[in-house]
């Protein structure tokens, strides 16, 4: 496992990788998208290693996704299809100290659920919510992507950039960062809009390196 200094150091070369990387920001082309790949999310006001901090690293499960995964962040209003929204939505509540939050937390995915919750949902009141967050994602998140079509690594790599930014402490974030309105203590412990990965291995300096060689824009 790479020590603090070799974190700080690889964590480093990610952002400045990505922050020289095409810039997307609503409105997109998701035909300028590749198929499959990892993205990564700035957010304004956040800043890291002197560049636009990352705040958020991503992927998809499903082959050629990544297209339609980038729309169900910024486009399709429905924060069960997207923990990002649905985190976005979390902060935005805590911060009003609304009651709401309950709720928005179930999924609402299967028929079983809409139907065991449907007494407690304001539907009317939830999707004036999914506005909101799609309105703060457009206008504060731009994202990078890069190409990898095997699923595997795409996942080994993802992990990886995880664990690597959210060990790092050049990677704080900023007094005002949104994210620290989050209910979510590893989320505003992390500066990162994320819960899983954050304790994985990082980078060590050679897998860094056969990383850099492998990825495509």
């Amino acid at each position: 496992m790479a020590d603090r200094e070799s974190v700080i150091k690889i964590c480093g070369c990610l952002h400045d990788f990505f922050n020289k990387l095409p810039r997307f920001r609503f409105p997109f082309d998701k035909q300028s998208l590749p198929l499959n790949g990892i993205y990564v999310l700035f957010e304004k006001g956040e800043r890291g290693h002197c560049l636009d901090r990352i705040v958020r690293v991503g992927s998809h499960t499903g082959q050629n996704n990544l297209r339609e995964r980038m729309r169900e962040h910024f486009i399709r209003e429905n924060k069960d299809r997207s923990i990002f929204r649905k985190n976005i939505g979390r902060a935005l509540l805590n911060t009003r100290n609304d009651p709401y939050l309950s709720q928005w937390n179930y999924d609402l995915t299967s028929k079983k659920n809409r139907v065991r919750y449907e007494h407690e949902i304001d539907w009317k009141f939830q999707q004036s919510v999914e506005s909101e967050v799609s309105e703060i994602i457009k206008d504060t998140f731009s994202f990078s992507v890069i190409h990898i079509d095997n699923r595997e690594a795409r996942m080994k790599y993802e992990k990886k950039m995880i664990a690597t930014i959210g060990k790092c402490s050049k990677c704080e974030a900023s007094d005002n960062w949104f994210g620290k309105n989050s209910p979510e203590n590893r989320i505003r412990q992390s500066g990162l809009w994320l819960k899983q990965g954050l304790r994985q291995a990082p980078f060590s300096l050679d897998e860094f390196s056969q990383f850099i060689q492998k990825v495509k824009v």
